[in-house]
């Protein structure tokens, strides 16, 4: 059995009138109001989380900046270690330099201190064959 054109028409225009009766036994216009009222506290706490969101993101957007910051200045400290680094390699290099000169000396003092032991050793036996 099909619903005739009256009665869809019928029910669309009492279709509200029920679901209101059905809510407690609000008027229309009361329901109305109260969905009004609860989209415009929706409205508030959207707006509200929005507010949060932004300064949860302004945060986080400090906190990588200080984090950029940290990050610069351990680069400061890492080419401050790379200049010690460079000072200790010449001070190295130096001492080396040192090492080679002092190494030089010796070498010629061993070779002066051998020739005038044995020219000195030399003529004490001359002196000795020579003398009766």
């Amino acid at each position: 059995m099909a619903l005739a054109q009256e009665d869809i028409d019928f029910i669309k225009a009492h279709l509200g009138e029920w679901l209101a009766e059905q809510s407690l036994g609000k008027p229309p216009a009361v329901y109305e109001i109260e969905l009004r009222e609860r989209m415009v506290h929706v409205e508030q706490e959207l707006r509200h989380q929005r507010e949060l969101m932004r300064e949860g993101f302004a945060q986080m957007e400090k906190r990588f900046e200080q984090v950029d910051k940290r990050f610069e200045q351990v680069d400061k400290r890492f080419e401050q270690v790379d200049k010690r680094f460079e000072q200790v390699d010449k001070r190295f290099e130096s001492v080396q330099q040192d090492i080679r000169n002092l190494q030089q000396r010796m070498d010629s003092f061993m070779r002066w201190s051998f020739g005038i032991t044995i020219g000195v050793g030399g003529v004490i036996i001359g002196v000795l064959k020579l003398w009766p």
